[in-house]
């Protein structure tokens, strides 16, 4: 599986525990930035990402910024995209099984480094339920 990374400032570090996290479960990742703690604009990099999953050159997408709310709010501005704010296990889990969710969000000022590990595992291991339901409801967003 091919992931798509990016964070501000403020999601750098746990954009690194994370990036060594999927680099030890042979995943491929793409970093998009930023490469520093230095301040910056979150849709520099948001949106790039998001673009790039949308086009199909990355399978999944993960973004982290202080609240996570910014890069949500980015990435779900692009057509194509179903970004969530996660903040616990269960709504990672459902964000994929019943949302098809294909960008990840995280809160880097507030997220711990065992919660964001658990929350990326589930949501990259979680299937979208193919039920009727999620898939009516999954084509009316996309109308």
């Amino acid at each position: 599986m091919k992931i798509a990374i990016g964070s501000d400032h403020a999601g750098f570090k746990l954009k690194e525990i994370i990036k060594k996290f999927l680099a030890g479960k042979d995943y491929i990742v793409k970093d998009f930035g930023t490469f520093s703690e230095e301040s910056c604009d979150y849709p520099d990099f948001a949106k790039p990402v998001a673009k790039a999953v949308a086009a199909g050159k990355f399978d999944r997408g993960i973004l982290i910024c202080g609240s996570g709310v910014g890069v949500t709010i980015t990435a779900n501005r692009v057509k194509g995209i179903r970004a969530v704010n996660a903040y616990n296990t269960y709504i990672a889990k459902q964000s994929r099984e019943h949302g098809d969710a294909n960008v990840l969000c995280l809160a880097g000022k507030k997220t711990g480094k065992d919660l964001a590990l658990k929350m990326v595992k589930i949501w990259l291991e979680t299937p979208f339920s193919s039920e009727e339901r999620h898939v009516r409801r999954i084509r009316k967003i996309d109308r």
